[in-house]
């Protein structure tokens, strides 16, 4: 059964659908946009710095992953650290780490130095989204929580979505380091607002009654260990297939002979429908359940994505990722939601930061297993493969999930 918090007190300042929640999940959600951008701005860069440094794909993909290795360590962290210090300080926190140490990128001379402000950033990157999503679902209603954090992580694709319209037009004529100093208006605009509106309670339990066990211990102990390993395990297949995508594709498009404008389109187009399947899962997570959503949003991906193998024209190739968008990024939420409902509040934020932080495990090796692919000669459609199969997997421990957990709608 999942755990409840009736031995623990409501958290400090809890409130419902009014001006001051709402101005605050917004700006939650905007944090996630940015979170968004910098997940998807390396892809976009990678034809760049690899003719600008010579760089072969299989390096190019190792610093993809070093990113993501920060995201892994940030997200397990920054959980943990935000049931611990609140909510408030750990967002701003995670935030004002990926902006500074992105925009740094800008003025890297070589890929050691760039992997090493990437995995910094990362740090900040994966607490991000973790730390935004343990703050909005207090500021809601239960009953809207699931809706609520699928419709947050719209704002990964839309902040890819940026990415990439940005890139058409600036990349060619101004080179990539611009696509990096541009995290800097988050810290100048965003971290203000937040520091301003966010409320500035904690997760703490303020009850006079003794505290359930908190922490990993809760989490990895006989109550839910088997239901907190799944919802890891789903998390990683179901990474490998989003950030490998989000790593690759233009790079992969470029390799089916198209130019770099239009591969970016076929980004646009993943990314797009990602936005898409955001509000899509949202409302079939609360029609029929986050779980049952969320096995029919890996099974789209994963027979999507094997569709390309077929050589389909250019017309359904932009449809299918579209649908692989919707897929991908919509099972993520899905299990981001269910994950925000079925855990307690004072356990909430390391629950999030568990799946996320070992989910990654699949971010970091997406970009590094998809450049070994190419450097070994097999193509664009070995890696589709392996987007694909990762999505199925996705599909078939959601299913067990489903079975053998209670679904938390």
């Amino acid at each position: 059964m999942p755990l409840t918090a009736t031995t623990a007190a409501p958290p400090v300042n809890r409130v419902g659908l009014d001006r001051t929640a709402m101005i605050a999940v917004v700006v939650c959600w905007l944090f996630v946009v940015f979170d968004g951008y910098d997940l998807i701005v390396y892809g976009n860069v990678i034809p760049s710095l690899q003719k600008e440094w010579g760089i072969s794909a299989a390096t190019a993909g190792t610093l993809g992953s070093l990113a993501f290795l920060g995201m892994m360590i940030g997200a397990v962290l920054a959980g943990r650290l935000s049931d611990v210090v609140g909510r408030k300080r750990a967002v701003i926190g995670c935030a004002i780490v990926l902006s500074v140490f992105t925009a740094l990128c800008a003025l890297a001379t070589g890929p050691v130095m760039f992997g090493a402000l990437r995995l910094i950033a990362g740090l900040g990157l994966g607490g991000l989204v973790p730390t935004s999503n343990a703050l909005a679902a207090e500021l809601i209603p239960a009953k809207w929580r699931a809706a609520v954090a699928t419709m947050m992580m719209s704002g990964v694709p839309i902040g890819g979505s940026i990415a990439a319209l940005i890139g058409i037009p600036v990349i060619p004529n101004w080179g990539w380091q611009p696509m990096f100093v541009f995290a800097l208006v988050p810290l100048i605009l965003l971290v203000p607002i937040a520091w301003k509106t966010l409320p500035d309670h904690t997760a703490a339990v303020t009850s006079t009654e003794v505290r359930p066990a908190t922490g990993f211990s809760a989490l990895l102990g006989t109550r839910c260990r088997s239901v907190s390993i799944m919802f890891a395990l789903a998390t990683v297949v179901t990474l490998l297939a989003w950030y490998g995508l989000g790593t690759w594709l233009p790079k992969l498009m470029q390799g089916e002979g198209t130019d770099l404008g239009s591969a970016l389109t076929f980004a646009l187009a993943l990314n797009l429908g990602a936005v898409a399947g955001s509000f899509v899962t949202a409302w079939g997570g609360v029609r029929f359940g986050t779980i049952p959503t969320s096995i029919v949003a890996a099974l789209l991906a994963g027979l999507a994505l094997l569709t390309l193998l077929t050589g389909p024209p250019v017309a359904l190739i932009y449809v299918i990722f579209v649908l692989a968008g919707v897929g991908t990024h919509g099972t993520q939420c899905l299990i981001i939601a269910a994950v925000a409902s079925y855990y307690p509040d004072y356990l909430r934020g390391t629950a999030l930061g568990w799946a996320l932080g070992v989910g990654r495990i699949g971010a970091v090796a997406a970009p590094q297993i998809g450049g070994w692919l190419l450097a070994a000669g097999l193509g664009a459609d070995s890696n589709f493969i392996l987007f694909g199969v990762s999505a199925l997997v996705a599909a078939l421990l959601l299913a067990v999930i489903w079975r053998r957990f209670p679904s938390p709608r």
